[in-house]
């Protein structure tokens, strides 16, 4: 095979429409939009419009509310960190502090701080610092001889 040899595969690429190109192209003159009414001219969104019936979007029930100033944790499991452990990324006998998670990599970003879920196993005997934790991971790590504390005024679940 040489270099002016090489194609793609059939099928494999195809070409874009070009609309609005003259009467040979198949496409000209309207561009495919018919003729007159709305549909054919620019500026037209009808998502959910049902010709003047109700939508039905509107017609379900609403649900639910969003809280505008809740907080979002990072969520870390404890399995997590013990990978993290075995694999030498964190360092069990200091402190593993939400800054000490961010630089291991086991969260991305610390949003409103770092809460820790009871997942997996943790063996090794840890000294965390987080926001939250639940009482199950609570009680995880004080099993394994470790301790946790929260460190904001966040209390834990």
């Amino acid at each position: 095979m040489k270099l002016h040899e090489l194609r793609d595969n059939d099928g494999a690429t195809k070409r874009k429409k070009r609309i609005g190109r003259g009467p040979g192209s198949g496409m000209g003159k309207t561009g495919g939009r018919g003729i007159k009414g709305q549909k054919s001219r620019s500026g037209v969104a009808i998502k959910g419009f049902e010709g003047g019936q109700m939508p039905l979007y509107q017609r379900l029930p609403k649900r639910g509310f969003n809280k505008p100033n809740r907080k979002q944790f990072a969520v870390v499991n404890l399995g997590l960190i013990q990978k993290f452990i075995d694999a030498k990324k964190l360092d069990a006998n200091a402190a593993i502090t939400e800054d000490a998670l961010l630089e291991a990599g086991i969260v991305r970003r610390k949003l409103d701080g770092v809460r820790v879920l009871a997942k997996g196993d943790i063996a090794a005997k840890v000294t965390l610092e987080v926001t939250g934790a639940s009482k199950s991971a609570v009680e995880a790590v004080e099993k394994a001889g470790g301790t946790l504390t929260i460190t904001a005024a966040q209390a834990a679940e």
